[in-house]
């Protein structure tokens, strides 16, 4: 059955935007991405039914876009993007009393290039508010969530945001490809997420200009610290290449510097410190090094 297109009006069946995803990509998902992905279906519903996505799009378009995340991350160097995260499936509650604005007030004055927001209320108690919060201070906030639909991109570019997380294994490649031709279109960037080699491919075909190599399975949590030295040639010609995932300490930045990483995606090790600016600068000072003084 071929799939049904949204015109104007989001999709809000998760079943249909996910039906049928390409067999190099197709993988079990976890039950609780599964269920990630039906509550991510499920608020856009909700959401479009007070505000449809032409009366977003128009309200979205009186915000001007935040700072592009791409130009953040194309310096020498290796560039930390900080994440505001208050909960995780897989370790629980974090910092459930975070503020969102001055936790990336704190990353900021630490030398982040970037600011990820966790945007998703259930698991990780995350919301847009957040993200509004964290881009009102000019510095660019990444909307990392569960994106299934295009309504949340436009609520991204509502709240200030300069990009929005894709990630290819929930995704079949259709839609990964029509999500990320709506970013740009909302005038955001689109950090393009793999986890294994037919995903990399995935967003090589979509000419990812941003890509982001998750070491953690998504179904065990596991850390597996091969991944990013396993993909790095794998991923599109030219594209920022980040590390996402099992980075705590200036030494792990070092080891993703030595792996051909552009970036650093740093989120559990910052929201449990008590000094989010100096863990900050201590990962930012061991993405400047060369890389063969940072491995030693």
């Amino acid at each position: 059955m071929p799939r049904r297109r949204c015109g104007d009006g989001p999709c809000h069946n998760r079943r249909t935007i996910i039906a049928r995803r390409p067999r190099a990509i197709d993988r079990p998902l976890s039950s609780y991405l599964d269920d990630l992905l039906d509550g991510a279906a499920r608020r856009v519903h909700t959401a479009s039914e007070r505000e449809p996505l032409p009366a977003l799009k128009a309200r979205a378009r009186e915000v001007p876009p935040g700072p592009s995340l791409h130009d953040a991350l194309s310096v020498d160097g290796v560039s930390v993007i900080a994440e505001v995260k208050r909960a995780s499936p897989s370790k629980g509650d974090l910092a459930v009393d975070l503020d969102a604005r001055q936790q990336a007030r704190a990353y900021a004055d630490g030398g982040a290039a970037a600011v990820s927001v966790l945007t998703e209320p259930d698991r990780f108690k995350g919301s847009l508010a957040d993200l509004a919060d964290v881009a009102s201070l000019g510095v660019p906030a990444l909307r990392k969530d569960f994106v299934v639909d295009r309504y949340q991109i436009w609520e991204a570019r509502a709240a200030g945001a300069a990009a929005v997380l894709l990630i290819v294994a929930a995704l079949d490649e259709p839609t990964l490809a029509a999500l990320h031709d709506e970013a740009a279109a909302a005038g955001l960037d689109a950090l393009v997420e793999v986890h294994d080699e037919a995903e990399a491919a995935a967003a090589r075909r979509i000419d990812a200009r941003l890509v982001g190599v998750n070491a953690r399975d998504l179904r065990t949590f596991a850390i597996d610290h091969r991944a990013f030295p396993r993909l790095r040639t794998a991923l599109p010609d030219g594209a920022v290449a980040i590390a996402e995932s099992g980075i705590a300490e200036p030494v792990d930045v070092a080891r993703a510097a030595a792996d051909g990483a552009d970036a650093v995606l740093v989120g559990e090790s910052l929201v449990r410190a008590d000094d989010p600016t100096g863990a900050v600068a201590a990962l930012v000072a061991a993405g400047r090094l060369p890389r063969s003084a940072a491995t030693g």
